[in-house]
């Protein structure tokens, strides 16, 4: 089985350094099931791919086992898929040879072990027991470009159809330890398969593996059953960690400077103001609020029943809860309860139910995306759920220095992960709706400061004719 990882970052070579391995040796490792070789078949200031090639014994794998329950299946046969397909022997190769890279160190690039970087990986025949749906809903919503290729069964028989394998590319910017841990974990749900028998120690590894993508992840319990192989106690402490790990981190969330500023000033309701007369003009009867939050822009939306339809949806099931408790959802009236609906998802993973609105209001969200998961986000709102218009808001970094209390280089929020000046938001989205068919203006919001700008920038896509 046969794993490439590629990049552009100039210099291309530096992947070495990364992986504390070589680019002008080739290294072998022996592990339980066989040997794992590293090679780079390019090296280059330009472009530079490291190679990773496990070498498994099948007869090995079945000489000796007595057949435990996490063992058995085609593993206790001497003619299976094991030596050749990407599988829980790939995880473990992962976090043997590749160690010090997937906990993100790097004695010799430090800085660069913690920096995004243009990186595609390859795995020439990887299971899927879900096909290339499955695929995308799991690589998608981490901020990867996916390229499944199915391989048939049979090639001199196509007619048999195409089988459970497939050969497939991930691109994203992202840190190499990401992408490490992704695949890491994801390959052997992909598989829903492992060579070892799953215990105490399995869910361990899962969250630590798991930390900070996993909870937010909308198949997250789907991963868990799978990486778990559905040993249902192992499964339920696992959600239920996770689950009080997500809401620990918004209980503990301490305010930004940002936010005691903006209360000051009015900014949040002055915002949700300009986007409600946003959406307003633009006609829209039926319309999302794509994370939502604890619904603060849902109640203005249903107080002006101009808006037939409206969908809320928030990756937190937390702020779901509290949208529905703070809107009194259960004390409404059938016809005003039969307005309004709360979703569970995600900005980055396609969603068929998010098809068919007039508008989409992105409120102060997409800050809190990582720039790799940028690409899947617009693909998920302008390609896939292609609404009539969008009304989209973010800070604009440049006010930053009007708040005395906000130190040099901070950004408003613990949780942001950027913050755009005037002119990147500008490209943006000028960028996207020339991608995606719109047509988009930018306005400021908030009070406006003749050299920096207004606090908040607000854009505002239509599709097809002027904005």
């Amino acid at each position: 089985m046969l794993l490439t990882i590629t990049t552009t970052h100039t210099p291309a070579t530096d992947l070495g350094y990364l992986l504390v391995k070589n680019p002008t040796r080739v290294q072998s490792f022996e592990l339980a099931f066989g040997q794992a070789h590293v090679f780079y078949p390019e090296a280059d200031a330009t472009r530079c791919t490291v190679a990773l090639l496990l070498d498994v014994d099948p007869v090995g794998l079945v000489r000796g086992r007595g057949g435990a329950g996490g063992e058995g299946g085609l593993l206790r046969q001497y003619v299976n898929d094991r030596p050749y397909v990407a599988s829980s022997f790939m995880s473990v190769a992962l976090a043997s040879v590749f160690k010090s890279a997937m906990a993100g160190q790097s004695k010799e690039r430090p800085e660069l072990a913690q920096t995004p970087i243009p990186l595609e990986a390859r795995l020439a025949v990887l299971p899927c027991r879900g096909g290339d749906d499955l695929l995308r809903r799991l690589f998608e919503p981490l901020g990867y470009e996916v390229t499944a290729e199915p391989l048939p069964l049979d090639e001199r028989r196509p007619e048999q159809g195409a089988s459970p394998y497939f050969t497939v590319t991930l691109r994203a910017a992202c840190r190499l330890a990401d992408l490490l841990t992704h695949l890491y974990v994801l390959i052997p749900v992909l598989d829903d398969e492992k060579h070892y028998w799953v215990g105490e120690d399995e869910l361990e590894k899962l969250l630590r593996r798991g930390e900070g993508w996993l909870p937010a992840h909308p198949e997250r319990e789907m991963i868990v059953r799978r990486y778990l192989r559905r040993r249902s106690s192992l499964v339920r402490e696992a959600i239920a960690r996770l689950a009080e790990g997500e809401a620990a981190e918004e209980t503990e969330a301490a305010p930004s400077p940002e936010e005691a500023v903006e209360k000051a000033v009015r900014l949040h309701e002055q915002r949700l103001a300009a986007v409600v007369e946003a959406l307003k003009a633009t006609g829209a009867r039926r319309v999302l609020d794509l994370g939502c939050g604890e619904g603060a822009l849902l109640r203005l939306l249903l107080e002006d029943h101009a808006f037939e339809r409206v969908v809320g949806l928030d990756v937190s099931y937390r702020a779901l809860e509290n949208a529905h408790d703070r809107l009194r959802l259960d004390r409404m009236s059938p016809l005003e309860r039969e307005r309004i609906e709360l979703l569970h998802g995600a900005l980055t993973y396609r969603d068929a139910r998010l098809s068919g609105y007039d508008a989409a209001a992105v409120v102060e969200v997409i800050e809190h995306l990582d720039p790799a998961r940028l690409a899947a986000f617009e693909r998920v709102l302008f390609e896939c759920a292609r609404p009539g218009a969008v009304v989209l808001t973010t800070p604009n970094a440049e006010y930053n220095v009007k708040w005395p209390r906000l130190s040099a280089g901070r950004f408003r929020h613990p949780d942001h992960r950027f913050e755009w000046s005037r002119r990147e938001f500008q490209e943006w989205t000028t960028a996207v709706a020339a991608r995606f068919g719109y047509h988009a203006s930018v306005s400021p919001v908030g009070p406006e400061d003749p050299e920096v700008g207004a606090p908040t920038q607000m854009a505002v896509f239509r599709m097809g004719g002027a904005p």
